[in-house]
């Protein structure tokens, strides 16, 4: 499961791509479109186990073992850490109260050096494949795109498999967890 926040991911192929693509002209349907570009870089997200461009995360994560793992990636940057006891005490720590251990396949863990009584902690942090839309690597907008197409010409309820050039595309940065740990 990804780590909420509080805004969407951007969307990295621009309205005017996707409706090049679907060979539609400017058009009423520009609202389909950009509800189908969303959805499609969802599902990219989710198929990949990243966030594509960089946002910031907000999660209360369960203390084990003094560590938690945040769950987007790849976390980027941290921005605040705070612990949370079960009696509501709640501590900020500074920068030099945690470190971010990278562990294989772009998972993080969250050290606390002296987490005392607490049980949980809330993170702050930035999370993401790309600063920005145009970083966003080739092979995942194209993916984006024709996943895009995919959803426009199942939107009457016609069950199809998505083509398989699109896990191929997106295979590069898939992100797999085991276990239930990422």
């Amino acid at each position: 499961m990804m780590a909420a926040s509080l805004l969407p991911g951007e969307v990295p192929v621009s309205l005017n791509e996707a409706r090049g693509w679907l060979r539609l002209g400017p058009s009423l349907d520009d609202a389909v479109v950009a509800q189908l570009l969303r959805a499609a870089t969802s599902i990219c997200e989710a198929y990949i186990g990243q966030w594509l461009i960089v946002r910031t995360a907000d999660e209360v994560l369960s203390l084990r073992g003094g560590a938690a793992r945040p769950t987007a990636r790849p976390v980027i940057a941290v921005e605040a850490v705070t612990l949370l006891a079960a009696d509501d005490a709640q501590t900020a720590l500074g920068a030099a109260d945690y470190r971010l251990v990278r562990e294989p396949g772009g998972a993080v863990r969250l050290v606390i050096a002296a987490p005392g009584d607490a049980d949980r902690v809330s993170i702050t942090y930035r999370a993401g494949l790309a600063d920005g839309v145009n970083a966003v690597p080739e092979a995942i907008r194209q993916g984006i795109v024709r996943m895009t197409q995919h959803l426009h010409d199942a939107r009457d309820g016609a069950a199809a498999t998505p083509p398989a050039v699109i896990a191929a595309l997106w295979q590069p940065w898939r992100m797999l967890s085991l276990g239930g740990v990422r």
